[in-house]
């Protein structure tokens, strides 16, 4: 196999190995690394994989992104990131009693589906490291919306060689999510919040990124920076795995037949998930429609409607937190691919979200969209119902992320009439957000503690809360900085003696 390159999104002639664009986690220039081309099936190879353990479709999977890795350490950077820390499987499909399929992704060791990728990226870092690499310890910048923070600092913590700092809208995330993030135990691991929203936290750390004076400082203390991120080509391959291992279930299942499509409804915030789904319908998945589904922070849904993206209007926070972003980054490598690579536009579309906060795209751009993509959107109000509607039909408790995404996936069934199978791709556990989940079945508040809120929700659903949840009871608080925006690599410099 010819060893595949990754070029930038904002300079084609930018290009770089996997090893190096899994280092750098974003191009100099401010771009994202997309591989120079999408490598597809061959006829027969999808059939192939059918009942393959989820550990053999990613090594299928990654063994044709990363080229310059050989396949023993592919295949042992899988047997590190799966398996025991995985006790209920991977990733799995429930059927819900009206047929409708579910891809549960949360049965990692932070419950959030971002474990899927996080517990895959530091091992392919520390690869990536030994071949590319000049010696430097790695310092992880991270922004999280809720779920990628806590995925993140579990997957890096005491890896060595690495340092990880995470920042979170101080208001914005769960208890749950936040209570996760302040308790993480490891020598090189540091969490701050930060006084504003997911897309100042996301501003904030592509700016250091790009900040030459921040590289050198890093560089004189024997450091270097890389992203844990979406932006990040290695936090996105492995999110194509599960596309294509849900595809082969439902094939196993008898849901479909080999060949025939499906449709995924993705609840999305920052792009990336519902890109990886976009991935594996180029490599040859048979996927159908790919129904992007937001709260009501709904620039993508306008996007994807009309072709029009501003980020100027109000910023809410939602029941649904990790969908609480204006600025969805990978959408960048999506109208790269869409555009014919064309890095100019894509330059020109940038300045302007930069300089205005808004770009827009020309019809021709807008049908290739929505050949793949439709859209929706639910307010909390909708979300609340969903989880309720969901519930009481099937007995099925799902968090709020996931409910957006039903009852986006039932607005848009009624409204085409596609009835295409179709799974929803179910994000979180539940119990990360239990206060939204337990009101949103009619229960009250038993005050204001999340283990109450949370015992509460156990015996109104009769549902088990997962236990590294309930084990956050008695873990000690670590941190409780917060800063502004501005002064996110001043606390950085200070955390680690820069």
């Amino acid at each position: 196999m010819s060893r595949l390159r990754y070029s930038s999104t904002r300079d084609s002639s930018l290009q770089v190995s996997s090893s190096e664009a899994i280092l750098q986690g974003i191009s100099k220039d401010g771009g994202l690394f997309v591989p120079e081309t999408i490598p597809a099936f061959a006829p027969g190879e999808l059939a192939q994989l059918q009942g393959s353990s989820y550990q053999e479709v990613a090594s299928a999977v990654l063994s044709r992104y990363l080229t310059d890795f050989s396949q023993e350490e592919i295949d042992d950077c899988v047997k590190k990131a799966y398996g025991s820390k995985f006790p209920e499987g991977e990733a799995s499909l429930a059927e819900l009693k009206d047929g409708l399929q579910v891809l549960e992704l949360w049965h990692g060791p932070t419950c959030a589906f971002k474990d899927m990728a996080l517990q895959m990226l530091p091992q392919l870092l520390t690869v990536a490291n030994k071949k590319a690499g000049d010696g430097k310890t790695i310092l992880i910048l991270v922004a999280t919306s809720g779920d990628t923070g806590k995925a993140a600092l579990e997957g890096f913590c005491d890896v060595p060689g690495t340092e990880i700092a995470v920042f979170y809208p101080q208001d914005g995330v769960s208890h749950m999510q936040k209570r996760q993030m302040v308790t993480q135990a490891g020598e090189n691991v540091h969490v701050c919040g930060v006084d504003g929203n997911f897309d100042d936290c996301q501003t904030g750390v592509k700016r250091i990124f790009t900040d030459g004076r921040a590289a050198a400082e890093l560089a004189a203390k024997g450091m270097r920076f890389s992203s844990a991120n979406s932006i990040n080509w290695g936090r996105l391959a492995p999110q194509i795995v599960y596309y294509v291992y849900a595809y082969l279930e439902m094939c196993r299942a008898g849901k479909v037949a080999m060949g025939e499509p499906v449709n995924f409804a993705v609840p999305t915030g920052n792009f990336g998930n519902i890109l990886a789904a976009y991935f594996a319908k180029e490599m040859g998945v048979p996927i159908g429609k790919l129904i992007c589904a937001s709260n009501r922070n709904n620039v993508l849904t306008d996007f994807l409607s009309e072709g029009r993206y501003d980020r100027n209007r109000p910023f809410y926070t939602t029941l649904s937190p990790s969908m609480d972003i204006l600025v969805s980054s990978n959408l960048e490598r999506l109208l790269y691919l869409l555009s014919g690579r064309d890095d100019g536009l894509i330059g020109r579309l940038y300045r302007d979200l930069s300089d205005t906060g808004r770009f827009a795209v020309k019809e021709e751009m807008l049908g290739r969209l929505k050949e793949s993509f439709a859209a929706g959107c639910a307010d909390d109000a909708e979300t609340s119902a969903a989880i309720r509607e969901v519930y009481d039909r099937s007995g099925y408790l799902c968090d709020p992320h996931t409910a957006v995404a039903f009852k986006v996936y039932g607005e848009y069934r009624a409204a085409t009439g596609d009835e295409t199978p179709t799974v929803v791709v179910s994000t979180a556990s539940p119990y990360k957000f239990p206060a939204s989940v337990l009101e949103a079945l009619g229960g009250e508040l038993p005050g204001k503690n999340d283990f109450s809120i949370l015992s509460s929700l156990e015996e109104r659903s009769g549902v088990a809360a997962p236990a590294a949840l309930k084990a956050l009871r008695d873990k000690p608080i670590r941190f409780g900085d917060c800063c502004m925006p501005g002064e996110m690599f001043g606390w950085v410099k200070a955390v680690l003696n820069i």
